[in-house]
């Protein structure tokens, strides 16, 4: 029985994501035991262009990028979009509250007529995406978990609550309490808290929780003396597309 063959791919990112795979070892021996790598820029050179399952890395941020999207789209069976940059634009997004055109001269001067650009999107706002792996960058035990669901058939999951349940499961104090502008309450869980944890504010690179009680954030917002602008910049740093999204639905 053939082993079924996978493909990474990278667009508009630092491919860290891609790196921290590297990471896995020995359990990336026993990975390749199950599946035929047959595109992985950062391992292998090698580039075949016969594969059943894409993962995905970076944001979709210039025209060539959506070609090439719309091509591992229609050749694959199963999308992943893999880190925050493909999940939700990242960190790349921030340039899309800036002048384009004057970003694109920042970085390439006189030359910046020859590098096309489009504001940073999520591989979800151009091509279907069957699953993510969230996170910056992408957690290995969950990129294992997912990918071992997909080999034995199983829909991959990925925890629907927020940050401050793997918190208070690990008995962390609220940052909140010290001052500190905490993204926790309304970011994916599945990171094991690992910042909170380890003294650090959650920066919300797992996106938000789906069915956002906006309410309830707003709740937290008046117990801690928040304005609108604190949480804000809080945002930006990996969900500027979602509050760009959220102030077009009040225009």
């Amino acid at each position: 029985m053939s082993k079924p063959k996978v493909a990474f791919f990278d667009f508009t990112s630092c491919e860290g994501c891609q790196l921290s795979k590297l990471n896995l070892e020995n359990d990336l021996l026993d990975i390749l035991e199950l599946v035929d790598i047959v595109n992985f820029r950062e391992a292998i050179s090698d580039h075949g262009e016969d594969y059943e399952i894409a993962f995905i890395e970076g944001s979709i941020s210039t025209p060539h990028c959506v070609e090439r999207i719309h091509k591992i789209r229609r050749q694959a069976k199963i999308v992943i979009a893999l880190g925050s940059c493909a999940h939700i634009g990242g960190i790349n997004a921030i340039r899309n509250n800036m002048d384009q055109d004057e970003v694109r001269e920042t970085v390439y001067g006189n030359d910046k007529y020859l590098f096309p650009s489009i504001k940073a999107q999520a591989v979800s706002d151009v091509v279907k995406v069957d699953y993510v792996i969230p996170g910056c960058p992408m957690d290995n035990q969950e990129f294992k978990r997912v990918l071992s669901a997909l080999l034995t058939g199983k829909i991959p999951e990925i925890p629907e609550y927020s940050v401050c349940v793997e918190c208070k499961a690990k008995e962390n104090e609220c940052l909140y309490d010290y001052g500190i502008v905490c993204m926790g309450p309304i970011t994916r869980a599945g990171c094991r808290a690992a910042c909170p944890t380890n003294g650090h504010y959650c920066y919300g690179c797992r996106g938000l929780v789906p069915d956002l009680n906006k309410n309830a954030a707003k709740d937290v917002m008046e117990k801690y003396k928040l304005s609108i602008d604190q949480i804000k910049k809080r945002f930006y740093m990996f969900n500027t597309n979602y509050v760009n999204m959220e102030e077009k639905s009040y225009e």
